[in-house]
């Protein structure tokens, strides 16, 4: 699935370097074009927790359910 710009997204998979877990929420602010998308996770407070690149299939839209 191709996520747009902007697109909330939730991971499928854990980060724990990063401190962020399957299902956590982020923002895509980059679409590169290998398939790859840099998402940004905020606190409640919108600051930034964590910024990286994650594949395609390490992605869903946050509106779709985490279980499969």
């Amino acid at each position: 699935m191709k996520h747009d710009l902007l697109a909330v997204v939730r991971t499928t998979v854990d980060f724990p370097e990063f401190g962020i877990r399957a299902g956590d929420v982020g923002t895509v602010v980059e679409v590169y074009e290998d398939g790859e998308y840099e998402i940004e996770f905020c606190d409640p407070d919108g600051e930034t927790r964590a910024q990286f690149a994650l594949d395609g299939s390490q992605i869903r839209p946050a509106s779709l359910s985490i279980a499969a």
